[in-house]
This record gives C-alpha cells, sequence and structure tokens, in this order.
C-alpha cells in the first residue's frame, strides 16, 4: 500500500513510501477492541479528585435533635443523617476509587495495527523525510503543514521529541507533536491527519510488524 510521501521541505516525493501490509492493512473485524482501548486511556489517566463527606465528617450534628420518646416523631440521634437536608452523603466517592484499566500488550498492538488500517483506509496518512526545527521556530512548522495539505488535527509522530520539536508544536491549537514509542489508539483515532516521519514509520513497521 502506497501512501503520499514528502521531502523535509514539503515538496512531493518522486517515491512513495510503501506501508507495511501487517501494519497497515489488516482486517478490522472487532470494534469493540477499539473502544475498550481507546476508553482505557481516558480512563488511565483520570484524576480522582471528587470527594463527598460522609455523616461522620460533616460539621455540627453534634446534639440530639429531640428527645427519643414521647414527642410522636421518628427517633433521630444527629441531624447530619443522610435522609436529612445537609447531612452526609451515602456512597458518594471517597477519593480511594481505582479507575484505571488494563490491556494486555497483545491487545493493545492489535489495536494499534487496526486503528492505523482505518487511517491508512481513509487516507490520513503522510509520510515525510524528516521534521527538521533547528530553531524551534513555529512559522517553519505551519509552512510545512500547508505544504502538505495536513489539515484539521495534524498527529505529527517523530522518531524522537526534542526540545525543539516540542517548541515548534506546542502553540499550535491544532497540532501535536509525539514520540513514535508513545503512539496510542486514543492519539490516531482523535486525529484528521498523522504525519508521519521516515525513521518513525520503519520504527512502527518493527514494533507492530515484527520486522527488523
Amino acid at each position: 500500500m502506497a501512501v503520499a510521501t514528502y521531502t523535509k521541505a514539503g515538496a512531493k516525493a518522486t517515491a512513495a513510501a510503501k506501508l507495511d501490509k501487517t501494519v497497515f492493512d489488516v482486517e478490522v473485524n472487532n470494534h469493540e477492541l477499539l473502544k475498550r482501548t481507546y476508553t482505557a486511556y481516558l480512563a488511565n489517566g483520570r484524576t480522582n479528585l471528587a470527594v463527598t463527606k460522609t455523616r461522620g465528617l460533616v460539621r455540627g450534628g453534634g446534639r440530639k435533635p429531640w428527645r427519643q420518646k414521647g414527642t410522636g416523631r421518628a427517633r433521630f440521634g444527629s441531624t447530619r443523617n443522610p435522609i436529612w437536608r445537609s447531612g452526609g452523603i451515602v456512597f458518594g466517592p471517597t477519593g480511594e476509587e481505582n479507575y484505571t484499566k488494563k490491556i494486555p500488550t497483545a491487545m493493545k498492538r492489535k489495536a494499534l495495527r487496526q486503528s492505523l488500517t482505518l487511517a491508512a483506509t481513509e487516507s490520513r496518512i503522510k509520510v515525510i523525510e524528516t521534521f527538521e526545527c533547528k530553531e524551534g521556530r513555529v512559522a517553519p512548522t505551519i509552512k510545512l503543514l500547508n505544504k502538505i495539505e495536513a489539515t484539521g488535527r495534524v498527529l505529527l509522530v517523530v522518531s524522537v521529541k526534542d526540545k525543539l520539536v516540542e517548541q515548534a508544536t506546542r502553540n499550535l491549537q491544532n497540532v501535536e507533536a509525539i514520540q513514535v514509542n508513545q503512539l496510542n489508539v486514543y492519539k490516531i483515532m482523535n486525529a484528521d491527519t498523522l504525519v508521519i516521519s521516515q525513521k518513525s514509520l520503519e520504527a512502527i513497521n518493527e514494533w507492530l510488524g515484527g520486522k527488523k
């Protein structure tokens, strides 16, 4: 499977890069796996900040609201009873909940192959010779992406994400640079265009295709 290939200056290359069929042309017959991997990424990045107070933590309620007998009303020992207004919360979050989800490595790699296959099928992948940003400037990055017609949310996959790459992309709203070994289903599925450097493509083929 051939894909549009560009030089580091943004000009169209004479020879198109070929995508490994074992990575970019697999059968996508289980969308449940993609969904499970996608939601696991979100769950594992979730910050557990929600905490509610039980009846023992709510301030006040130390005095019995009325005597035990003789009033004709139900017995209550505290105004912080959960069924009262301003009372404690029953079964609320405590801040100790664990929302993480574990996905086996084999399933992660299979989901990655399927997501890359969908991206290739939808012509969302572009390959560049290399991504150079010697001064870490944003303007050359914008110029390059415009030349190769990378539109929408752009995911730039590089072999090494150094300080200069971070400086050249962090202020662009719809552009995100990611190192190839951090590639995941969530990033791929959310990107409108995947711009992959040649070295990153080779690393992907070795990582997911088993080629060395």
